[in-house]
């Protein structure tokens, strides 16, 4: 039998998870009962509240990542307006910190197990680390994002990566379901649950398979270096190397919370020489730049999640100020202080 394990946190998005639900369930009845549907949880059987208007939902069962079958996971429903503790990236940070992204990574080595995502179920898989390299998609407002966690961003309805499927916006988990269905039971049951639901999938599943099309270089907020953030320069001086260089303790406002994070900036000669510690963690910069009063630099990290993030600060005398940010999330705030 043919098991699906739909996994529940705290704020999950319902429709992401019901519609999955629905579809898997109507097609347990035309195969004969050679599938079976549960809700579970990381922790075990509980009450789970989603994210819209508090609604709970019982889950049954323990996610088995070693059980022979689907496990789908949704994404979160939040504050789509600013970087509260409501916002989806917040609640998909707590959903992270549970045992999920750990049953997930073990889930992802077994040979005959598919993990499906809908919406920003994707993201929470790709800022634990479990996406890198790998073809994805996610709610659009989310794709720069995944592409920041080291995944490769695919804008397809449904992308089917072997072992993994995932898929788009929130009403995209009813075609991730019916094309699981038909690659698991096949296309006249997957038309039939079509015909129930009165419902045709839509789009195309990507695979990396084929002829791939030509393609044409996009301009992004990147190239045009559309950052959203403004300075007040008026009494900033053109820095030189040494206005950088020395070790600076800088606090980023997130939208998972104030991160405390120590530089060291080391600048001779031209040559620019860069770390950033938080608790035990220290990464070297990426890509560090000088150009007129600005310094530019890269980090890939792995606290609270995993990011690549850009950097670009300003000095004002021991005062350095600027922002962090990752894909098309809100720019989040540098502030800091030379260590003297």
């Amino acid at each position: 039998m043919l098991t699906v394990q739909v996994v529940l946190f705290d704020g999950f998005d319902l429709l992401d998870a019901i519609a999955p639900y629905e579809v898997f369930c109507a097609a347990a009845m035309y195969a004969e009962n050679a599938l079976s549907v549960e809700f579970v949880t990381a922790e075990g059987p509980r009450i789970v509240t989603s994210g819209i208007n508090g609604l709970k939902i019982e889950a049954s069962g323990r996610l088995n990542p070693e059980r022979t079958g689907i496990i789908l996971v949704p994404g979160a429903s939040g504050d789509v307006e600013g970087d509260g503790p409501n916002s989806p990236p917040a609640i998909l940070s707590r959903a992270l910190n549970t045992e999920l992204a750990g049953l997930i990574e073990r889930a992802l080595g077994q040979k005959d197990i598919i993990v499906a995502t809908v919406c920003g179920g994707s993201l929470l898989l790709a800022m634990g680390g479990l996406l890198e390299g790998r073809p994805a998609v996610t709610h659009h407002l989310g794709m720069n994002v995944l592409g920041a966690t080291g995944a490769i961003p695919v804008p397809a309805r449904v992308v089917d990566s072997g072992n993994l499927v995932t898929s788009g916006g929130v009403t995209s988990g009813l075609d991730a379901a019916l094309y699981l269905v038909e690659r698991e039971l096949g296309p006249r049951i997957a038309h039939a649950v079509e015909q129930l639901f009165e419902y045709e999938r839509r789009g195309t599943v990507w695979r990396e398979e084929g002829r791939a099309p030509s393609s044409h270089k996009a301009e992004t907020d990147e190239e045009t270096n559309n950052t959203g953030m403004i300075y007040d320069t008026s009494e900033i001086k053109l820095p030189g190397e040494s206005e950088f260089d020395g070790d600076w303790d800088t606090t980023i406002a997130t939208p998972v919370g104030k991160l405390e994070v120590k530089l060291s900036i080391s600048i001779r000669n031209g040559l620019i020489q860069g770390q950033a510690t938080q608790g035990d963690e220290t990464v070297e910069f990426i890509n560090p730049l000088l150009q007129d009063n600005k310094l530019t630099w890269s980090l890939r990290v792995t606290k609270p999640m995993r990011l690549n993030l850009k950097f670009e600060v300003i000095v004002r005398g021991d005062d350095m100020i600027g922002f962090a940010r990752a894909g098309i999330l809100p720019a989040s705030k540098l502030t800091g202080k030379r260590v003297t």
